[in-house]
């Protein structure tokens, strides 16, 4: 290997008011590591803002400005993934156990005693550094295998790139046949604070069962991709605005009744979900559907989170049943009886044997093949229109 090829040391930045500490952990670990030095958290924030070549944070708890539990806090809440994901080790002096006990809630890495030698120090510097090392290659394996997967093979959800594939030959398929395609945004709530309260882990085990929970409730023609950690988007093809509002607020109400126990610690969830239509937000991309969801997922979280947003603003169960009992769409059935949600038509046949009843009426008249009109009589009531701006409107969940 000639001198241009050799590998850059790992760089560590030591976070410590203490210039007698720095300079013990710096003559340690000189030689294997490069070496940055702050006094405080807040300069050590600062540092590993403009300095990406750190890959490794050594920090005490005591210090002034900004203290080691607040520089953990926010290094574990920042947006910057590189900053997001850097190890962080505590330098431990005589602090209690409830102080290591929050150090590791907020997302510490390992412990080194001030006292700790230098080999036990480097090994333990080492050690992470191949951990970050191995994680950066798992992820870029995963962001290849993306590319050509249709499924993610930690979450085993279909990946954006399936998602855009798929969405749009389904997009095709609903414009060849007149027919709709919906989709939901979903984002759990306070998901920055769910790390802060409870810790990394917590909040990614939040993220699991979510996506459990969608992938049990959704139909099979449905498909189901996580965008980021606390976003997630489910496209249902031959379904309506309406009957997507209705699954949104299940899972609303799903979600709210949910309490997770972790270490004897009970926590509550909410999610807020935008939803969005091809045939009310425009026949365009699925791409503009999920930007059209998420726009709405943010105006829901402006309002206190915890709802459904469509496209007249949040909706509730009145709304949803009141547009349900308009004359429904027979088209509308018929497409989704081809797609295979056969199940859906078959919760509301009542309506669709009252909107159908005229027509089987006349045919039974001019060919008299036996149809049960008296049975199936007690159906036909009439068409069924509200007094509002949805009069009118076909519908069909």
């Amino acid at each position: 290997m000639s001198p241009d090829d050799t590998l850059p040391s790992p760089k560590v930045l030591i976070v410590d008011d203490s210039r007698m500490v720095r300079a013990t952990i710096t003559k340690h670990i000189r030689g294997r590591f490069e070496v940055r030095e702050e006094a405080d958290g807040e300069a050590g924030w600062e540092a590993l803002l403009v300095d990406p070549a750190i890959q490794l944070v050594l920090t005490d708890i005591g210090m002034p400005r900004l203290d080691g539990f607040g520089l953990l806090q926010r290094i574990r809440e920042s947006k910057v993934h590189r900053v997001q994901d850097i190890p962080v080790v505590i330098i431990s002096g005589d602090e209690d156990d409830a102080a290591r006990e929050r150090a590791l809630k907020l997302g510490a890495n390992d412990f080194v005693a001030k006292g700790a030698s230098g080999t036990e120090l480097i090994a333990r510097l080492e050690s992470l550094v191949r951990l970050v090392h191995a994680k950066r290659d798992l992820e870029e394996s995963r962001a290849a295998l993306a590319t050509q997967s249709p499924v993610d093979p930690t979450s085993g959800l279909a990946t954006p790139s399936y998602l855009t594939r798929h969405a749009e030959q389904e997009m095709a398929l609903a414009r060849r046949h007149q027919g709709d395609i919906s989709v939901m945004v979903i984002d759990i709530d306070h998901y920055e604070q769910l790390i802060g309260w409870h810790g990394a882990r917590v909040a990614e085990l939040i993220t699991r069962k979510l996506s459990k929970i969608l992938t049990t409730k959704v139909r099979t023609e449905d498909t189901v991709t996580q965008l980021a950690p606390s976003r997630f988007a489910v496209l249902s093809p031959s379904t309506d605005l309406i009957g997507c509002c209705a699954f949104a607020l299940r899972l609303q109400r799903a979600m709210d009744k949910l309490v997770m126990t972790y270490r004897d610690e009970r926590i509550r969830i909410s999610v807020t979900i935008g939803v969005a239509s091809s045939a009310v937000d425009g026949m365009q991309t699925v791409a503009h559907l999920i930007e059209t969801a998420s726009n709405r997922v943010q105006r829901g979280v402006a309002a206190g989170g915890n709802r459904v947003v469509a496209d007249k603003g949040e909706v509730d169960q009145t709304m949803v049943d009141r547009l349900t009992k308009q004359v429904v769409s027979i088209d509308h059935a018929l497409l989704q009886i081809r797609s295979g949600a056969a199940d859906e038509v078959a919760e509301r046949l009542p309506e669709v044997i009252a909107t159908l009843f005229p027509l089987l009426a006349l045919i039974e008249s001019r060919l008299h093949c036996g149809l049960p009109l008296e049975q199936l009589k007690k159906y036909d009531k009439g068409p069924r229109f509200g007094n509002d701006d949805t009069e009118g409107t076909q519908t069909f969940v």
